[in-house]
């Protein structure tokens, strides 16, 4: 399995790079935002990890030139800026997880190990009204449009899916999805479900995600959240 290594620092960039091949990954390197775009294009390649600051061109910019392109390899951001407003505007990029410097090897191998297992799974397709999810293609169209997801958004709306109609508590999505029960509380659920929320109300006959209070989420077909609002209250 091959990983996209992009880091300017080349005293992190050897020893992060040494680390991955002696786990059994193939890396391969660059040091700078365009060099970064010349390697994804070349892939195929099961991960992704890049630096924020980058000579040339951001992090940011290169992880949103990929995502417009159609790229939908898992993308893990390295920085060492760590305010609540970097992480989103990772996020927002198209970053599928944010891992904040120094950070030990360990979790950089946990959070790589899980972002490619999830990237990997192949369930049966998921039917919800006019929302097919193909986890073989790692692709949901709702009607004749493609929804344009992040990894994680994707994962997001399949755990969603796979169980419309109930309830998925914060602390079930942040345990299957981030593989993390620890933080159910964590605002990164809410700035996931209102990206995923805003592309779901723009593709014609899609699913309702709704909010609840509380307590966590739940995915419907538009006629059941319909009825659901229209119903008397007691």
């Amino acid at each position: 399995m091959r990983i996209a290594f992009v880091e300017d620092d080349k005293q992190l960039r050897t020893s992060v790079a040494r680390g991955l091949r002696e786990a059994g990954w193939t890396v391969d390197l660059a040091a700078k935002g365009p060099e970064a775009l010349d390697l994804v294009r070349s892939g195929p390649y099961d991960l992704i990890l890049l630096d924020l600051l980058l000579p040339g061109m951001s992090g940011l910019e290169v992880c949103r030139t990929l995502r417009a392109e159609g790229c939908r390899v898992p993308i893990l951001m390295l920085t060492a800026l760590d305010a609540v407003e970097d992480r989103i505007a990772g996020l927002d990029a198209g970053a599928d997880d944010y891992l904040t410097k120094p950070f030990a090897f360990g979790e950089l191998m946990a959070r790589v190990r899980a972002l490619t297992r999830r990237h990997g799974e192949t369930p049966a397709r998921v039917v919800l009204g006019a929302l097919v999810i193909d986890p073989a293609r790692h692709r949901a169209t709702c009607g004749d449009s493609e929804l344009t997801l992040t990894a994680r958004e994707y994962d997001f709306l399949l755990h969603l899916a796979r169980q419309a109609g109930r309830v998925v508590s914060r602390a079930d999505l942040m345990a299957v999805v981030w593989e993390d029960a620890r933080a159910p509380y964590s605002n990164i659920i809410d700035v996931y479900a209102s990206r995923l929320r805003k592309k779901l109300e723009a593709a014609p006959g899609g699913p309702v995600l709704t909010t609840v209070r509380g307590t966590g989420f739940v995915l419907e077909p538009p006629a059941a959240a319909a009825a659901a609002r229209a119903r008397p209250t007691r």
